[in-house]
């Protein structure tokens, strides 16, 4: 694990359309159609400007704790000043303080099996923004490599 600070960037993408939760399972639901939306609609294609072709999951706008529900975006990073084309959103990422911890494995069990840990253990989460980034390193989903970045309290 390593800590950074990561300065303020910006997203387009899709938001999920109601917050979700990790009670029952619902955010694997959830979160994976909203995947097949965004993957199907080849939205990454549709956004200009694009600073790489990583794309970002997000979650963010917690209620609380990872038990409460948040909301959820999908999206490629942009200038600033990027605006989103018609029926996407944009998403500000804060500067803030993340520990990162990479997924490695069989997709999307790695990132399921990274998220347990994540919850089982204390890393003095913020609960303002978290995100994997899935690049070049997640493509094979027999052996992927996923970045996971939890904003954490700046001491």
């Amino acid at each position: 694990m390593e800590k950074l600070s990561i300065p303020e960037f910006k997203l387009i993408g899709l938001s999920l359309s109601t917050k979700t939760t990790n009670q029952n399972g619902q955010s694997a639901i959830d979160c994976g159609n909203h995947w097949q939306t965004f993957e199907s609609g080849n939205y990454a294609e549709k956004i200009h400007n694009k600073i790489s072709d990583e794309i970002f999951a997000v979650y963010h706008d917690y209620e609380s704790d990872y038990t409460a529900p948040y909301a959820y975006f999908i999206g490629c990073k942009v200038p600033l000043d990027a605006e989103p084309p018609e029926g996407m959103s944009s998403l500000l990422i804060a500067k803030a303080d993340y520990v990162k911890i990479t997924a490695k494995g069989l997709m999307p069990d790695c990132v399921a099996h990274a998220w347990k840990f994540i919850w089982t253990n204390d890393f003095e989460r913020a609960y303002q923004a978290d995100f994997e980034i899935y690049g070049d390193r997640s493509r094979d989903w027999k052996n992927a490599e996923v970045d996971i970045y939890l904003g954490v309290k700046n001491k």
